[in-house]
């Protein structure tokens, strides 16, 4: 025989060995065990922790090292991740593999009466019984037929010379148990991988699709690589609109990255509607007012899409997934921070629009570009006081109030809408961003209003909060005017001098007073209270300059002290030139102007740490509504709820059907006026019923408590 002839003649069984094996490790328990466990694993990380999070919130939850490891199993999105999808269709293979071998043997089994079992085979069963009858074998057997009939037996009767053997069976459907869970399993996990991405996938994959490019920015941009048609047999996307808008399309993200998903109907939101609760001001309903175009038949209807109320057609269901806001027109007024300047500036735009501002700051211009990122109507805050036996916090480092974010859940909490606000970004000529979030109306905080204006600083995750005082009017100007007078070199001047006037007792010279007051005013300016500090602690001080180590602490306090009052004479100038009474501190209103002095003082000190030389406060508002409407093809839908039943038909089946089977010998006597009975009683579960209904069974016949 030749060589090669021999090596594929010993080859083929090999193969065939290893095809069987893989066969057996697939349809064995243990391996389809091993496969539910690892998916039970998978399914307890889907649960606890939420999917599709920004990476943002993973990596402030486990830290930037963790979350670089779970990220590489995919735990954000655990459900679609390439091994939990694998692990499901081995699942599938396994347990149908598993079915399909043991399935037939199983019904084969059921639908058998086992009428080929032999007299002696019979005393082998543990409960089994053997009596004379005293009655003829035509009247046993007819005893015996009725009992079967009465108890719901099905009987197949085979008789030769020896005698007459009746085989029954109850409760064969418990077979059925098996096979039912068994396919249960597969169909479930069928339908869970037809609406997962794996059909999406397979067509990236296969039909080389690609995510929209960056340079996209209308839908007519999106080329035909990054489309799925409307026929697309699964898909779970977002569909946003403004209101009065329409749209076709839906957004997939997949394998990171986006696709434009076409729907077969237009979507026109004619009206966003949302309702509030009266105690807090939270959403408690929203819903969508749209027309729904069908593009085959040009039918139109209008329905109202809300949560729970879904609306389906094409085998699509529209789902009220959320809402934010759909380009809002605003108008804000600019106001200068830096600098001598109060003059302020309208810009005017839509949010996800963008504007250039100009600043001019020692005499150079610096570009800014202002990119309005949201606008909100409604804020309901948490505004509960602080501990009241906390220390008062001096610098806007400490000075951080937490009103970011939605309140509604906690317990015990000042909740209130404190107006519109609007968020935006500046990005500077060095395409340095910063994102900001002020508030239009002011907010009674500690008994005072106060402007709000917020910045969120590279890293942080959230909003830092100075507190502008508001003036009489309840507007910024009189604040802005006090903290431009502190940047003006020759009203410092004139404030320290007019302190140094009404505080001559001959002890210390004027000339010292005013040197030292407007020196105060001029660190204040620039550095705030901590400023203060650095300067009589020598940081950034010539050497012959700095104040004496022991001198210090008491330097510190005169200066403080200087900066209170000089201040002060600060404040009334700039009143004085804009045609104001000075204040005076006492009266009925003294309280309320001491706590609008000393919350500028501490805004000014604040501002020193703002990160752009203006901020932007709200003055217009048109509001737009978006809707965003989810968008889902489910064909495996039916079959998780089909299977799901066909599980519990399965289960309720294993539990609670009982087989039975029976098998009687009727023998007749030498003088046919006796017969020998011989039964046994088996079943798959020996249980304590099972016994009780052996026991019935056997006193039926023998009339006797034990065999």
């Amino acid at each position: 025989m030749p060589l090669f002839l021999m090596t594929n003649s010993i080859s083929r069984p090999t193969t065939r060995a290893w095809g069987a094996q893989l066969v057996e490790l697939l349809g064995s328990m243990r391996f389809a065990v091993s496969l539910l466990m690892f998916i039970c694993v998978a399914s307890i990380i889907g649960t606890v922790l939420q999917q599709s999070q920004p990476e943002l919130t993973y990596t402030d939850q486990f830290g930037m090292y963790w979350y670089a490891v779970f990220s590489k199993f995919g735990v954000a999105q655990v459900y679609n991740t390439w091994w939990f999808l694998l692990i499901m269709a081995f699942l599938v293979v396994s347990t149908s593999i598993c079915v399909i071998r043991n399935a037939p043997k199983m019904i084969k089994d059921m639908r058998s009466f086992r009428e080929y079992i032999r007299e002696g085979s019979l005393r082998a069963f543990p409960h089994r019984f053997d009596i004379q009858t005293g009655q003829t074998s035509a009247t046993s057997l007819a005893h015996v037929r009725g009992w079967l009939k009465k108890e719901g037996y099905a009987v197949k009767e085979k008789t030769d010379a020896s005698g007459t053997l009746l085989a029954a069976k109850k409760g064969s459907a418990n077979r059925l148990g098996y096979i039912f869970a068994h396919s249960a399993i597969v169909i479930v996990c069928i339908g869970g991988l037809l609406d997962s991405e794996l059909p999406n996938r397979l067509q990236i994959w296969l039909g080389h699709k690609q995510p929209i490019p960056d340079s996209a920015r209308y839908v007519s941009d999106v080329p035909e690589s990054a489309r799925f048609s409307p026929g697309n047999p699964s898909f779970r996307g977002n569909v946003s609109i403004a209101e009065g808008n329409s749209s076709n399309t839906g957004i997939l993200a997949l394998s990171g990255g986006q696709y434009l998903q076409m729907l077969p109907f237009d979507i026109k939101l004619n009206k966003f509607i949302i309702e509030y609760y009266e105690t807090n001001g939270m959403p408690k309903r929203f819903a969508s007012d749209v027309t729904i175009t069908d593009r085959a038949t040009g039918q139109a209807s209008n329905e109202i899409i809300e949560v729970n109320h879904p609306f389906q057609m094409h085998g699509i269901t529209l789902y009220q997934s959320s809402f934010h806001d759909g380009g809002s027109k605003v108008s804000v007024n600019g106001y200068p921070l830096a600098g001598s300047d109060t003059t302020p500036f309208e810009v005017s735009g839509a949010v996800g629009e963008q504007a250039t501002v100009t600043t001019t700051l020692n005499g150079q211009s610096k570009n800014y570009t202002l990119t309005f990122d949201d606008f909100k109507p409604i804020n309901v805050e948490d505004l509960s006081a602080p501990n009241p036996g906390a220390a008062r916090p001096k610098t806007f480092q400490e000075d951080i109030l937490a009103v970011t974010g939605s309140a509604a859940g906690k317990n015990d909490k000042k909740l209130r809408n404190i107006g519109p606000s609007v968020s935006y970004t500046l990005t500077d000529d060095r395409n340095q961003s910063i994102k900001f979030n002020n508030y239009m109306l002011p907010v009674m905080l500690e008994e005072a209003p106060v402007f709000l204006i917020g910045m969120q600083v590279p890293g942080d995750m959230t909003f830092r909060y100075v507190r502008i005082p508001a003036d009489g009017k309840s507007t910024v100007n009189e604040f802005l005017a006090l903290r431009a007078a502190f940047n003006d070199k020759a009203l410092r001047l004139q404030a320290a001098t007019a302190y140094a006037e009404k505080n001559q007792d001959g002890r210390i010279d004027k000339s010292v007073i005013v040197q030292l007051a407007e020196r105060a005013l001029s660190v204040f300016a620039a550095d705030g209270f901590v400023g203060i500090d650095k300067y009589v602690d020598g940081e950034g001080v010539p050497e012959k300059d700095r104040v004496p180590e022991q001198l210090r602490e008491p330097m510190k306090k005169i200066l403080r002290e200087y900066l209170l009052f000089s201040a002060i004479e600060l404040r009334n100038l700039v009143r004085e030139r804009d045609g104001q009474a000075p204040i005076v501190f006492d009266g009925p209103d003294a309280q309320a102007q001491a706590r609008w002095f000393d919350l500028s003082l501490r805004a000014v000190s604040d501002l020193t740490n703002y990160p752009a030389p203006m901020f932007f406060q709200l003055k217009t508002f048109q509001h737009i509504q978006a809707s965003v409407l989810q968008a889902t093809r489910s064909p495996g839908k039916l079959l998780v709820y089909g299977g799901s039943i066909l599980l519990i038909l399965g289960v309720f089946s294993m539990f609670y059907i009982r087989d039975r089977r029976i098998w009687i010998w009727v023998k007749p006597g030498q003088d046919d006026q006796d017969s020998r009975m011989m039964a046994a009683m088996t079943s798959q579960k020996r249980t304590l019923d099972f016994n009780r209904e052996f026991e019935r069974f056997r006193h039926h016949f023998t009339g006797n408590e034990k065999a």
